[in-house]
């Protein structure tokens, strides 16, 4: 039986952010609603201290691999669908363990 473990990491731009507490605000909602949604962990991972740029992290562990793809197609949707930020990039990243 194996354990998937699939993390999307996605550097976005937040062009109205004039402030921390701006770009804090907009990326607290979209973690916040990724995590509520789709049960997936979330985190800012890069770019803390710059107001207009982030790295934001999510990591989806299933015992399939088909259902992980599914909840991480669903969360980079989701990302995409915030008009107050911009996409620059987005990874996938796979861990596999076997038990």
């Amino acid at each position: 039986m194996a354990l998937y473990v699939l993390a999307l990491a996605v550097d976005v731009r937040i062009p109205e952010a004039h402030s921390l507490k701006d770009k804090r605000s907009v990326i607290r909602t979209i973690l916040d609603g990724a995590r509520r949604r789709f049960d997936a962990s979330t985190a800012e991972t890069g770019m803390l201290d710059v107001h207009q740029r982030s790295e934001l992290g999510f990591v989806v562990v299933a015992g399939d691999a088909g259902h992980a793809v599914e909840v991480v197609d669903a969360v980079e949707r989701f990302v995409w669908s915030f008009p107050e930020i911009e996409v620059v990039a987005a990874d996938r990243h796979w861990m596999e363990v076997e038990r």
